[in-house]
């Protein structure tokens, strides 16, 4: 027997989520085939991946992420700041700095209007090849620096890497950097949605650490980062290779709600 499943969909810099309430629980994570459609731009709402919000014991609630393939992911940045509008926007709590358990731990985001600063992981260890950077800021990304970013192949450049050799079985996001003056700009192509996104959180704060490195941020402790979908600034402390209070900031919008039949 179908029935109607209520939703909410929200953006932060292009990367769009399906968000539900999930408090009570009802909503099986086992049926990959029905998170898939529901991502699906043609047959469903449509999204970069699917964010079920529960209820969470010492927290104010939990982040249960999907790629818009169905699988269960590994943290998304962008989503951790669109749950955190979307939980003040149901009531949870009325302050203005929100605690949540996300597949890589706890994270703290600061709300203020319709900005959000989350912050993520530290950041300990990077691997340095001949023309890449290799790190994880809650998800793995490769990175790599080049010249004519707007005209290059991201699609097939990326699947390139994902699919090598070394990453083809777990998987790896792509992200191609050029430098700009104050700051960088990216284009991502996302492992799970198997394509180029608008944004990727996780992948802006990798790309942000990794100028650091090479002294093209836009300064000591901050790193401006255009994407495809809008801007966003990263916040860190660098120790020497290594990384501590790293904060991901950017718009978080509502877009619509609905009920679908499913």
């Amino acid at each position: 027997m179908k029935r109607k499943l209520a939703f909410h969909k929200y953006q932060g810099a292009g990367n769009d989520f399906v968000l539900i309430d999930d408090r009570a629980g009802l909503f099986d994570t086992n049926d990959r085939a029905l998170i898939e459609r529901l991502c699906d731009r043609r047959f469903g709402i449509g999204a970069d991946g699917l964010m079920l919000l529960r209820e969470k014991s010492g927290f104010d609630f939990e982040m249960v992420y999907f790629n818009s393939d169905g699988r269960p992911s590994s943290m998304c940045g962008n989503g951790g700041r669109c749950i955190s509008r979307f939980a003040a926007d149901l009531g949870l709590s009325d302050k203005r700095v929100l605690h949540f358990l996300a597949v890589d731990g706890p994270h703290e985001a600061e709300l203020k209007d319709r900005i959000v600063k989350l912050k993520m992981n530290d950041v300990r260890a990077i691997e340095k090849g001949p023309d890449y950077y290799l790190l994880d800021t809650g998800s793995p990304h490769f990175v790599r620096y080049v010249v004519n970013l707007e005209a290059f192949d991201v699609y097939s450049e990326g699947r390139t890497v994902r699919y090598s050799e070394r990453f083809a079985q777990a998987g790896v996001n792509v992200n191609f950097v050029e430098l700009r003056p104050g700051g960088i700009a990216i284009r991502t192509y996302e492992r799970g949605v198997e394509n180029e996104t608008l944004a990727c959180g996780t992948g802006v704060t990798a790309a942000a650490l990794t100028a650091a490195l090479k002294g093209a941020a836009t300064s000591e402790t901050h790193c401006a980062v255009a994407a495809r979908g809008g801007d966003l600034n990263v916040y860190f402390r660098r120790e020497g290779e290594a990384f501590s209070e790293v904060w991901l900031e950017g718009g978080a919008e509502f877009v619509f709600r609905g009920e679908i039949e499913i």
